[in-house]
């Protein structure tokens, strides 16, 4: 066999140096055969997490600059095996001062639109787009939904629902890619995802505590909800 050290020596000094057919065929083989490294996207390491290392990951994620004004991430709560997964827009102050989800008076709001249906909170998986607050609860930027985007799809696929709720407008958008009004999007059902998981619409409760007339509307959505989920058992 050609001592590669002394090979790599005499041509640095320019001495050519005869090598049998035979090994350099070998060699030649050798590189050709070797695998390429591929290189794995954020997304597609995300998509192989566990529940527990996406927790973590969220909770020291710098993919975009919320991370610098948000006080704490908001991963999400309750039942990681729940059949009904309702999805938000981003936390708000309270969320971000507590690490949960839908808090304060439009989280209490929330909790009794579900418990009219029979869903206590723990029952339930309650979730944003968002995993940290945007400063003086603006929308979401799109650069900052792109970065939080794989950390709920991962949610979605590790819960495996039986209906999602998107609640609001941002989030029905993103998640139905429309930009239709609320009046349209509500009372359909639609289908999510490559698994298509039935999806509904209804308003967010921050919305309800501003506009009350139309709670009349969110409660007909909660009847559909409860039907749907019957209907799948």
């Amino acid at each position: 066999m050609v001592d590669t050290k002394k090979l790599k020596y005499l041509e640095k000094i320019g001495i050519d140096v005869w090598i049998p057919r035979e090994q350099k065929l070998v060699k030649q083989t050798k590189a050709k055969d070797s695998p390429k490294k591929l290189d794995i996207t954020r997304g597609e390491q995300i998509a192989t997490m566990s529940w527990e290392a996406l927790q973590l990951e969220v909770a020291r994620c710098q993919a975009c600059n919320l991370y610098k004004t948000r006080t704490n991430p908001v991963f999400g709560v309750g039942n990681p095996n729940a059949d009904l997964l309702v999805i938000g827009e981003a936390p708000g102050a309270n969320e971000d001062k507590q690490g949960e989800p839908f808090v304060g008076r439009g989280g209490q709001l929330l909790t009794n639109m579900l418990l009219s249906i029979g869903f206590k909170r723990e029952d339930i998986y309650i979730a944003n787009i968002l995993k940290s607050r945007p400063p003086n609860n603006r929308d979401p930027s799109p650069e900052e939904v792109k970065a939080c985007t794989p950390f709920l799809l991962r949610q979605i696929s590790l819960i495996k629902p039986k209906l999602i709720l998107a609640v609001g407008r941002i989030a029905a958008h993103f998640l139905l890619a429309t930009n239709d009004s609320m009046g349209n999007l509500r009372g359909k059902l639609f289908h999510y995802g490559d698994h298509k998981i039935p999806l509904r619409v209804t308003y967010h409760p921050a919305y309800l505590l501003r506009a009350p007339r139309e709670k009349r509307k969110a409660w007909q959505d909660m009847q559909c909800i409860k039907k749907q989920l019957q209907g799948s058992q």
